[in-house]
């Protein structure tokens, strides 16, 4: 038999090998993964590097147990928790919606809170909703090293109705604001991608160059048709996202200007990330860079061209970039795409198209800008600015309040009509407050202009559900509608700060509690950018993206509370010396209890035999002073020696209580 194996086994490894490509073929049919970059520059002279993946596997293979693209660890997830729909972000630092806009497809999709962010909608039956989101957060958590098993718990999430998404009654969503976020996560984020970072664009994530920008969010967004009623769709989408906002290294060209301030600085893929890209992820269907120039950048070098303060005919749309327009692009692009004027796009956005395909290690693709121009812009801004604040002093009481500014975008609101003949400027408000933090929703006040209005003006729904002590977090869910001439407006809502117990205080509870993050939106208000008339934006992903409605969604600060919190010095101080107390009369009784009194005495009398010297000097007092020579005697036996020794430790003890009643 085993002669037959042997001779049979050049047979069978020739076999493995010729019917292994046409398996993996067949298991890669229904899946496809995409990367792209998309680059922009910002008005504060910063960059925003937008990483793009996508992996997409059918029903087919979704159901199966192998895999050839798609990672497996997200599909038990969905098959496991039934999970319909899932995001998970892990952000440092907080977007800033004056510089970087508030009124596009990024800022409004992948601009997150600090922290660790994650919400889920499941298709299971009402009652095992929590237990299916319990589960989810300890898989999470193991899967990318987190603490997101501490949303488990029911005073760390929460169940919104309609003011976060529409899916009632199947959707929570929990928030840690205090969440490090460190390489520990980035990893097996990485790890789901099939060339993880060996090739393709994420060779671009060098840690250093991440870690230490103003802004990174890694999210990850799941969606999955399986448990859909029609049964068809997509199959399962797996979308992971990194987007960091860089400062470039500041490369001066050879001119000057008189307001060189507003010079932009030059840069490339190898001064903002250390790296160049060698070829793509040769399991990506595409690998595409974008450079995008916002709509109110391409206005400005519009109006630099009509004034003439450009040299030079050539457009910077043009294919070949010249070097006499107000920038330069190393790399020529493939194609440039302008965006399509919709009915709110005054301004349209360009983007340039690279396609990475043809490069290779012997010719790395390395895209650099450099300005030659000073040019100046602001991105466009969500119709209000939103802000969140404390109020008050003392650790017993304060209140919340949230501040609303108009913007450019609400001046423009002033000419517009609605069939009724008044303009109105609809708020979506959602607000988790944890359960140390008594809010007294009965005490809502509204201000317009700074000027106290009824609430039932301007409150148009609200739903409120009252935090219950550790038990559950505090909810509220309100709709507002401003009219759209005023310039100002805020909600104030005060509270009172609980009492915790000396177990539920963190180890940092000096520092404070956390308040996460509130969530506005602006729900008739949508961003969408279209580049294309023809069905050519579904073979990439961020122009597909691009092309979906999205609400104006916007997040708020995280508020840092200061509550009451225990001299944490005085239990130390108390079990340190209860410690020593008990350890010296516990040791000293043992001693006493085990030591046998014949071996005390001869180890005793052994110690106070005298020496050869004290001998000597004994022998010379008596012959100097005429007395006889006496035996030394032992001074003290073994019994008194005990009880001395009692004695002292009850004498230490008293001194140490009274040390620490008096001086403690």
């Amino acid at each position: 038999m085993a002669l037959l194996f042997l001779l049979l086994r050049p047979i069978l490894l020739l076999s493995l090998f010729y019917f292994a490509p046409i398996s993996q073929s067949q298991s890669a049919a229904g899946e496809d993964f995409s990367e792209e970059l998309l680059l922009r520059p910002l008005p504060d002279r910063k960059v925003l590097a937008h990483f793009h993946f996508q992996s997409r596997a059918t029903h087919s293979t979704s159901n199966g147990h192998h895999h050839h693209l798609f990672p497996k660890a997200v599909s038990q997830l969905v098959q496991k928790f039934h999970v319909k729909e899932m995001e998970l972000s892990f952000t440092q630092g907080r977007w800033n919606y004056d510089q970087w806009g508030g009124f596009d497809p990024i800022s409004s999709n992948n601009a997150k809170p600090p922290g660790v962010e994650l919400w889920a909608v499941f298709d299971v039956r009402h009652e095992q909703v929590d237990d299916s989101w319990k589960n989810l957060t300890h898989a999470l958590s193991g899967l990318f090293c987190a603490s997101i098993n501490f949303l488990e718990s029911s005073t760390t999430y929460s169940a919104p109705d309609w003011g976060f998404r529409p899916d009632s009654g199947s959707l929570r969503y929990g928030s840690l604001p205090r969440e490090a976020v460190c390489t520990e996560n980035l990893t097996p984020w990485l790890k789901l991608l099939p060339c993880r970072d060996k090739a393709g664009l994420s060779t671009l994530m060098d840690r250093p160059s991440i870690y230490k920008g103003f802004y990174h969010s890694q999210r990850l967004h799941l969606t999955s048709s399986k448990f859909e009623p029609e049964g068809g769709g997509s199959g399962i989408v797996l979308e992971q996202t990194l987007t960091v906002v860089l400062q470039p290294s500041s490369q001066r060209t050879g001119r000057s200007y008189s307001h060189e301030t507003n010079l932009q600085p030059s840069w490339s893929l190898t001064s903002i990330f250390g790296r160049k890209v060698s070829g793509r992820c040769v399991l990506a269907k595409s690998s595409i860079v974008y450079l995008q120039l916002d709509g109110s950048l391409v206005a400005e070098l519009d109006s630099l061209q009509k004034e003439n303060k450009i040299s030079g005919a050539d457009k910077y749309i043009s294919e070949g970039v010249g070097r006499n327009a107000c920038f330069e692009v190393s790399v020529k692009p493939d194609r440039v795409l302008e965006e399509l004027k919709g009915l709110e796009k005054k301004n349209p956005s360009v983007l340039y198209e690279f396609s990475v395909d043809k490069y290779n290690e012997s010719r790395p693709f390395d895209l650099g800008l450099t300005w030659k121009v000073p040019v100046a812009w602001s991105c466009q801004k969500a119709p209000l600015h939103v802000s969140r604040f404390l109020m008050g002093s003392g650790n017993e009481r304060g209140a919340i309040a949230v501040s609303l500014r108009s913007t450019e975008l609400t001046d423009e609101l002033l000419h517009t009509e609605t069939s009724e003949g008044r303009c109105k400027l609809e708020v979506k408000v959602f607000q988790v407050v944890p359960w140390y933090i008594k809010v007294y929703f009965h005490t809502l006040q509204v201000y317009v202009n700074e000027q106290p209005q009824a609430v039932s003006d301007v409150v148009e729904k609200m739903r409120v559900s009252p935090s219950i002590d550790k038990v559950s977090p505090g909810v509220m869910e309100m709709i507002l509608k401003f009219p759209c001439g005023m310039k100002s407006a805020a909600i104030t809502l005060d509270f009172d700060k609980g009492f915790l117990h000396i177990d539920e205080y963190p180890p940092d509870a000096n520092q404070g509690f956390d308040i996460p993050s509130a969530i506005i939106s602006f729900p008739n208000f949508h961003t969408s950018m279209q580049f294309l008339k023809d069905d050519s934006t579904d073979k990439s992903a961020i122009l597909s993206k691009f092309k979906e409605n999205s609400a104006i969604l916007a997040y708020t600060e995280v508020l840092l509370v200061p509550l009451t919190t225990p001299d944490f010095s005085m239990p130390y101080n108390v079990i340190t010396i209860t410690c020593t107390v008990c350890a010296l009369y516990f040791g000293s009784l043992l001693n006493v209890l085990r030591r046998r009194v014949g071996e005390e005495e001869r180890l005793e009398k052994k110690e106070k035999e005298p020496g050869l010297l004290r001998q000597l000097l004994f022998k010379l007092y008596a012959k100097i002073s005429g007395r006889p020579l006496e035996p030394v005697e032992s001074t003290s036996t073994s019994s008194s020696s005990s009880r001395s020794k009692l004695w002292f430790i009850i004498l230490v003890a008293g001194i140490a209580v009274f040390w620490q009643v008096y001086y403690g």
